[in-house]
């Protein structure tokens, strides 16, 4: 296959995807939730956006132009998916097989269903790609690895993999950033970078930094309709769990009936809690999202007025160029 022919399947591919109809969406989502319950309709529904969104011809051609891409010369690239959100090891995916190279994924239990059924309806699309797609068990005898893992996990699978090329990523999370004059339609959308997903995915807001004697009262009150998040018996459980530790230890914390919002310095919160912490100044504000960069995806903002930040709302839809971890990979593919 040609780069151009690469090219234009994958597009292909997310026409179909951006045509499904509200039935096929039910089916994928019901299959899903069969292996994996916290991949529910709403959350089944959001992955399919973000893979349309990434399958975009122009974002997608204007991704690769930096690239060369027709000089590659084709390897057995090794990727092990994570399961932790529908679809999550997609980017990955395009990546691999855009770029030339063969495929070999170990895909996460939790999420086995969705990832084959993309395959399948590429090689459907373009028949090649049977032959650079393959699923396995182990991944034994490739040329290079991609792959994420836990910070001490990382750094042993950094000393592991030393002999080969590898991209590990660690443990990143995004952040919020709050003035207290955001209208009830940013807390809107800074609600879903928080909920969406149920907080599981590395691009879920898990923190917010708020100005000195700021309170929740508005953000719940513009996130009250989220109260059936509830409705899912793991979600409840750990909020359940969460908050009757905050209350036995007598942590101070604001409550809304369904996600509790605790004050904290540490930058992955639990599923149902959101941490926060607050500054004094722009500087000082600054001078804290600087010491946990190399921990942060992204920073969310109102309509992305903080520098380097986007609007609240999309973090969970991110461009084909937003590399986790800011980690290049089509570069990293590029030359290998």
């Amino acid at each position: 296959m040609t780069l151009e022919n690469r090219i234009e399947a994958f597009i292909k591919l997310g026409q179909q995807i951006q045509n499904l109809t509200p039935e096929d969406r039910k089916t994928w989502a019901y299959q899903a939730a069969s292996r994996n319950t916290w991949f529910d309709e709403q959350n089944v529904s959001a992955a399919i956006k973000g893979v349309a969104t990434l399958l975009n011809e122009q974002y997608v051609r204007e991704w690769l132009y930096p690239y060369h891409l027709k000089q590659v010369t084709p390897k057995k690239v090794g990727v092990v998916m994570a399961g932790n959100v529908p679809m999550a090891g997609f980017h990955d995916f395009m990546a691999v097989l855009l770029s030339g190279h063969y495929l070999l994924a170990k895909l996460s239990p939790e999420d086995e269903v969705l990832m084959k059924r993309l395959a399948d309806m590429l090689i459907a699309i373009e028949p090649a790609f049977a032959n650079q797609i393959e699923f396995v068990d182990r991944l034994n005898n490739v040329d290079a690895i991609i792959l994420t893992g836990a910070d001490n996990t990382a750094r042993y699978l950094e000393q592991y993999f030393d002999n080969r090329p590898h991209i590990i990523r660690k443990t990143t999370k995004c952040i919020g950033v709050l003035t207290g004059h955001e209208e009830t339609d940013d807390l809107k959308a800074l609600g879903n970078d928080v909920m969406q997903y149920f907080g599981l995915n590395c691009r879920n807001v898990s923190k917010v930094f708020v100005p000195e004697g700021y309170t929740f009262d508005k953000f719940f009150e513009a996130n009250a309709h989220r109260s059936n998040i509830l409705d899912l018996h793991k979600y409840q459980n750990n909020y359940d769990y969460n908050k009757s530790i905050l209350l036995v230890n007598r942590v101070p914390h604001f409550d809304n009936g369904f996600m509790l919002v605790q004050e904290s310095e540490n930058l992955i919160s639990p599923i149902s809690v959101l941490f926060y912490e607050t500054f004094t100044s722009l500087a000082d504000l600054r001078q804290k999202l600087a010491a946990i960069k190399d921990k942060t995806q992204c920073i969310v903002s109102a309509h992305g007025w903080l520098e380097g930040s986007i609007p609240f709302g999309e973090a969970q839809y991110p461009m084909p160029w937003d590399y986790t971890d800011g980690v290049d990979t089509m570069a990293f593919l590029q030359k290998i």
